[in-house]
């Protein structure tokens, strides 16, 4: 498996990320996680449309709970033209009380905890943490599977470009 060193920092150190580079025009890499239900959900089971994938190290932090909330509110507006997810290796049943306190009902959680499967496949596990933890991370992927926009947040604990991510996925819609 692809390691890539020093490309994002966490809390000023640099981390060393498991797999490839995901970059704009590749093919969505496949996954498989499970939705606050337990269910497994691949790549293949999200909806043939625009899609977001957000992807935070833990919901119970600030940056990541504004981040689930800041694109929430984006995503709210496109209704059903778009599918929506906030990735983590959070429990399900974390990422579902998350959901429920903060009345977020456009996004939906996928947990990674199974077997890091996005992480590793996406290229934002973060290795040699004492805790496992993704890095900081927006993709969008079309309807074909493709990915229209990619960004790794140069330092984990630091916000997305929203504006950014909102138009691309604006864009696909």
């Amino acid at each position: 498996m692809e390691k890539r060193t020093s490309e994002v920092t966490f809390k000023g150190g640099p981390v060393t990320l498991v797999g490839p580079h995901v970059k704009v025009g590749d093919k969505a890499p496949d996954f498989k996680t499970l939705n606050n239900g337990l269910a497994a959900v691949t790549l293949a089971d999200t909806p043939a449309k625009a899609r977001l994938f957000s992807v935070v190290p833990s919901l119970d932090t600030p940056v990541c709970s504004l981040q689930t909330k800041k694109f929430e509110e984006g995503v709210a507006a496109l209704g059903d033209t778009v599918a929506s997810y906030t990735v983590s290796l959070d429990l399900p049943f974390a990422q579902k009380r998350f959901c429920g306190t903060e009345g977020i009902k456009h996004m939906a959680t996928l947990s990674d905890v199974h077997d890091q499967s996005f992480g590793k496949n996406w290229g934002v596990l973060i290795e040699g943490l004492p805790l496992g933890l993704l890095a900081r991370a927006v993709f969008v992927v079309d309807k074909t599977g493709k990915v229209t926009h990619a960004e790794y947040v140069k330092e984990v604990t630091s916000h997305p470009d929203y504006d950014a991510a909102l138009a691309a996925v604006k864009a696909v819609a």
